[in-house]
Formats: structure tokens, C-alpha cells, sequence
């Protein structure tokens, strides 16, 4: 099994991490929570203090994001203690992946800054590349899905790299989707979380107009869960 580093451990990536431990991995973990790095420890995990660190640990062939924000992802990829901070030659990990939810620019921006990086001359001899390959692979299925391993994954990137990273992939959900070249996978998610929005909207003004008419708001959900309006 592989050496993985996972930083992110919130409600989504400390279930994550947890399914890539079950499955038989090294992971180590990095967050700003010291409970959560206590919890992961707990279950099996090392940990690293930094991104930086991370990136440096000899062994490591991956490293798994799961962050909430634009600013979290630029911080821990392109930041003075970030993952591409490393000098030239030391990067461990050959495999980066993102599954954080962002916007299709800046997930293509950071891609592209990771191919500037140089691995450490062991990974490079390991993965057979010179330069790190990097997927965006935001996810479907919440909080729930991460517990059960079921969540599906929209990916984006080089395919040879989707194809060496789908036993990590099948630890933690039931499909990895390729879409496309780098930001495609976040790309994939906006269209997703549009349809998810359009059919909230959707839902409740149908039930508003219901109850305009007269209808009991929970038998007429009953109908929707029962007819063509469930989708």
C-alpha cells in the first residue's frame, strides 16, 4: 500500500483519511486542529506540522487535499510552508490531488504551478517523471458518503495519473469520473451543484404554490418522493 500525506481533516477529509487507513495506507495528516490531528493519530495516522514538511517526507508518493476555501488551497499548494514550496528536487510526493471544492481557474493556476516543481530523484525514479502530475478531484456525497466511502469523484488531469491514483480513489468512494484537462474536475462540480440548486428551487416552490392551493405540504412531499417530480 502507499504512503500518503492528507491535509484537511475536517468533517470530509478526517473520513476520508480514515477509509485510505482501513484500506491498508500510511497516511499522514497535517491540520491546524490539534484535536483533529490527536483523532487521526488515534486511528492510525502520523502527522506532519507543515505542508512543507509534508512534501519533504521521504516515502511519501501522494498527497490528498481537502480544504474549505480558495484561500486554504492557494496557502497550502503556492504559500511560503506550502507544498510546492520545497526547493527544487526535494518534492517527495508525485501525485497531488485536490478534492477541494474551488473554482475551475484557480484549480488549473495551481496545476500549472505544480508542473514547475522537481521531484526528489527517488520519487522521479519511482513515478517515472521529473515533475509532479496534479488532479483536481472535488467530490459528491457529503458528510455520509466520506463515512461509507461512497462518494463519487470529478476528476481532472492527466488520465495516466487517474489511473495510478484509483485504488486511493476506490478507498474513499464508489467512482472516479474522469472530465477532462486540469480545472475540468472543479468545472464538473459547478454544473453538478447548479443542477443540486435548480432542483432545490425547484422543490420549494412547488410546495409553496401547494400550499397556496390547499395541499398539506407533507403529503404533497410523499407525491414528489413518488412521482417524476423525485429526480
Amino acid at each position: 500500500m502507499a504512503t500518503v500525506g492528507f491535509i484537511g481533516i475536517g468533517n470530509m477529509g478526517a473520513n476520508m483519511a480514515r477509509n485510505l487507513i482501513k484500506a491498508g495506507n500510511r497516511v499522514i495528516v497535517c491540520d491546524r486542529s490539534a484535536p483533529a490531528v490527536a483523532a487521526l493519530k488515534q486511528a492510525g495516522a502520523a502527522a506532519a506540522e507543515s505542508p512543507a514538511e509534508l512534501a519533504s517526507t521521504p516515502g511519501l508518493s501522494a498527497v490528498i487535499t481537502m480544504l474549505p476555501s480558495i484561500a486554504a488551497v492557494r496557502e497550502t499548494y503556492l504559500g511560503a510552508d506550502g507544498i510546492l514550496s520545497v526547493p527544487a528536487g526535494t518534492l517527495r510526493p508525485w501525485l497531488l490531488v485536490d478534492s477541494s471544492t474551488i473554482d475551475p481557474h484557480t484549480s488549473a493556476e495551481v496545476a500549472a504551478a505544480s508542473r514547475e516543481a522537481r521531484l526528489h530523484p527517488e520519487s522521479a525514479q519511482e513515478a517515472g517523471r521529473e515533475r509532479p502530475a496534479m488532479l483536481d478531484a472535488p467530490v459528491s456525497g457529503g458528510v455520509p458518503g466520506a463515512a461509507a466511502g461512497t462518494l463519487t469523484f470529478m476528476v481532472g488531469g492527466e488520465e495516466a495519473a487517474l489511473r495510478a491514483a484509483r485504488p486511493l480513489f476506490e478507498a474513499m468512494g464508489r467512482a472516479a469520473l474522469h472530465c477532462g484537462a486540469a480545472g475540468a474536475g472543479q468545472a464538473a462540480k459547478l454544473c453538478n451543484n447548479l443542477v443540486l440548486g435548480i432542483s432545490m428551487a425547484g422543490v420549494a416552490e412547488g410546495l409553496a404554490l401547494g400550499q397556496r392551493l390547499g395541499l398539506d405540504p407533507a403529503r404533497l412531499t410523499e407525491i414528489f418522493n413518488g412521482s417524476s417530480a423525485r429526480c
